[in-house]
């Protein structure tokens, strides 16, 4: 598996395609900043990270990219197709390995990582400090970190654990890693 991403160094690289099939690439959107969200279709709390990234905005600012990470081996592409639509979010983006997930260390969907416009990685956890027990947040660290660094500043909170549901990356009985074509 090799290193996992850290927060100040720079970001690993990769291309993957959405569910279009248009290939994104990491070095794409350099100068931006970029949000990367392991993302899934049937965890509840992926669909409170949407609903926070839609509540900021980020999805139609200029100076923000949204990408979200398909990892799940469970979610067929009909289910990603389906939940990416009825969310209004795009691009989603296939790691069907999970080695994009593998690299940056991530656990959890919603799993969040701020990459800065050079490309350093400047921010990896949850979005906020919500949990099942707690579900108003307090703090929102996505946002905290895309201010500070939209400021110039490094974020406050650098990294905290991902909170939401475990990224499957094996599928029980089919012996297979790709998604499904249900």
């Amino acid at each position: 598996m090799g290193a996992v991403a850290e927060v100040g160094q720079p970001a690993p690289t990769f291309a993957l395609p959405d569910l279009e099939g248009q290939l994104h690439a990491l070095e794409a959107v350099r100068g931006r900043l970029l949000v990367l969200v392991f993302w899934s279709a049937e965890c509840p709390w992926s669909g409170r990270g949407d609903d926070a990234i839609a509540e900021l905005g980020l999805d139609k600012a200029d100076d923000v990219a949204v990408w979200r990470l398909a990892s799940n081996v469970n979610e067929s592409l009909s289910q990603l197709r389906a939940a990416a639509d009825e969310r209004g979010v795009a691009p989603v983006l296939l790691d069907v390995d999970h080695g994009v997930a593998d690299r940056y260390g991530a656990l959890t969907t919603p799993h969040i990582y701020v990459i800065d416009g050079p490309g350093i990685l400047r921010y990896a956890g949850a979005p906020s400090d919500a949990t099942w027990r707690q579900p108003e947040p307090n703090r929102h660290y996505l946002a905290e970190a895309v201010d500070a660094l939209r400021q110039g500043e490094l974020p406050e909170v650098s990294q905290t654990p991902g909170r939401g549901c475990t990224i499957m990356r094996f599928q029980l009985g089919s012996g297979s890693n790709e998604p499904r074509e249900a």
